[in-house]
């Protein structure tokens, strides 16, 4: 039984460790949201998304400026001065305590539903794995590294996901679509789970299909529709409703979706764009180098550490349509996956993490930390089948592994690699004792060398990161986006060596074994 002083515990003292980056390093991130604070304290609902004294314009939807709104109402009683828009830049002691402990106290709602989440997991698999899973989910180095240093506010949001599958999984699905719509008008990117999670409330909770031989035939519960259609709607309209009756629709629009951005962010996050980028580089060089080929003229480098348009050389431009195209086509075998397994919520999880694993794939100008999306939730599947330990235990170590690039100080560098390894080592722990109890502490299998839970080949693949974090350590002045170019590709590899195996092995699941998911 997970009580609740285990719980508090917990939280407590991953809090306490929280505190302990208040000094660290921070990036523009922090700039960004402290300018936010100041525009929705400052301005007039009208010029919120209109406002450009600051380059770090609201490019986030309306309940998150109404959250910073919120923030702010707080922030005033620390440090007046960082409200003011005028104050670019602005980092005085107690705007950086403000901003850190709100990171920290907002957590507390990823918490309270990742524990709801858990508990779902203990009434499924067993009551057993309900701490291993919320300590996985709460010490998740990818939120400290990206949150607590970096900055930015993802355990918040994370909150909202999986109060959405708790609800889910407690079949309680009407209030699972108000969370989810509300995290939809906190920020855009959960859209990449958008299509499993709306397959599977369309098939299990509005459509029945009827009994018969012969051709098929659905009923439609219009009861069912309206009851999922109202929460949705009224957290639309009150989002972005007052911006609707200003005029200022396609304003607000243009901001959420700035396709201008180019195809991959300054550090290519390491996906099938960031391998296809690179072919276009090295055929590039190959072709200069041969003569059998003169590739176009561009002006634009993908490598120049700048958020611009990326233009190819020798390889097609890619437009955000053919993104798009793309990645709602590789979502469609698992969407039909979903539609035939209905009624079963943890199948929705799962469908859920494709989706997003599809969308950080192929998707436009997707960010690296975009890997969280995956990671997290697949936390709560790495106790219920072995390949999704598998897949969790590559793409935990892999995934945290890109994020580096984001911390590149020299004082964050112990720490960042500290807290990558002492995840990676509870993780293998904890799903070595799970799946292997009796023998949790081999290092072979077969006879041959291998991390617990991977094959021989993966392990060769994973300690390839050492040499990789050793080149980022001591980096190249002549060669300085080398690292990133190289990060970037070796992790690409990994990860989609990840999604491959995992979108393979889930649309093959035995039903028998998922009868009950």
């Amino acid at each position: 039984m997970f009580t609740n002083y285990q719980f508090l515990r917990i939280v407590a003292g991953i809090s306490c460790v929280k505190l302990l980056f208040l000094p660290c390093y921070y990036s523009t991130d922090f700039e960004v949201h402290r300018n936010w604070l100041a525009i929705t304290h400052s301005l007039p609902i009208n010029q919120w998304y209109v406002d450009t004294t600051s380059e770090w314009t609201l490019d986030y939807p309306p309940l998150f400026a109404w959250f910073e709104w919120l923030l702010a109402k707080v922030a005033v009683f620390f440090d007046p001065a960082m409200l003011h828009v005028e104050s670019l830049n602005y980092s005085s002691s107690m705007t950086v305590l403000f901003q850190r402990l709100s990171v920290i106290v907002t957590d507390l709602l990823f918490a309270w539903s990742a524990r709801l989440c858990c508990l779902e997991v203990g009434r499924r698999y067993g009551v057993g794995l309900v701490e291993p899973v919320f300590v996985l989910l709460v010490c998740n180095c990818g939120l400290l590294l990206v949150d607590h240093i970096h900055f930015q506010y993802n355990g918040f949001l994370m909150g909202f996901l999986f109060l959405t599958y708790a609800r889910m999984l407690q079949g309680r699905n009407v209030e699972a679509t108000l969370w989810f719509s509300v995290l939809l008008c906190l920020k855009h990117i959960y859209l990449y789970m958008a299509p499993a999670l709306l397959v599977y409330m369309l098939r299990s909770h509005c459509l029945h299909r009827l009994p018969g031989a012969g051709k098929v035939l659905w009923k439609v519960s219009i009861k069912a529709m309206v009851q999922l259609a109202v929460p949705a709607v009224a957290v639309a309209a009150a989002a972005f409703g007052p911006f609707v009756m200003l005029g200022q629709t396609g304003q607000v629009l243009s901001r959420l979706f700035p396709f201008k951005r180019g195809l991959s962010h300054a550090y290519w996050a390491p996906n099938f764009w960031a391998l296809y980028n690179a072919a276009d580089k090295f055929l590039a060089v190959a072709g200069r180098r041969s003569g059998w080929y003169t590739p176009r003229n561009v002006t634009t480098s993908s490598t120049a550490g700048l958020v611009q348009e990326l233009e190819h050389e020798v390889l097609p431009p890619v437009l955000p349509a053919a993104t798009f195209i793309i990645t709602a086509l590789s979502m469609m075998p698992v969407l039909v996956w979903l539609w035939r397994n209905p009624y079963k919520p943890w199948c929705a999880v799962r469908a859920s993490v494709v989706c997003t694993f599809c969308s950080y794939m192929f998707a436009w100008h997707v960010h690296e930390k975009a890997i969280l999306l995956v990671i997290l939730p697949l936390s709560l599947l790495c106790v219920q089948e072995q390949f999704e330990a598998r897949t969790f235990l590559l793409t935990s170590i892999v995934g945290h592994f890109s994020l580096f690039p984001l911390l590149f100080t020299a004082h964050e560098t112990p720490l960042k690699i500290s807290l990558w390894l002492l995840y990676t080592l509870l993780c293998w722990r904890m799903l070595s004792l799970h799946w292997y109890p009796m023998d949790h502490h081999r290092l072979f299998h077969h006879g041959l060398p291998n991390i617990p839970l991977t094959s021989l080949p993966q392990t060769l693949y994973l300690l390839g990161l050492l040499p990789l974090l050793l080149l980022q350590v001591l980096s190249l002045p002549s060669l300085p986006f080398l690292p990133l170019l190289l990060t970037s590709l070796y992790c690409g590899l990994g990860l989609s060596w990840a999604f491959i195996s995992y979108y393979w092995q889930l649309l093959h699941l035995d039903s028998d074994r998922s009868k009950t998911a």
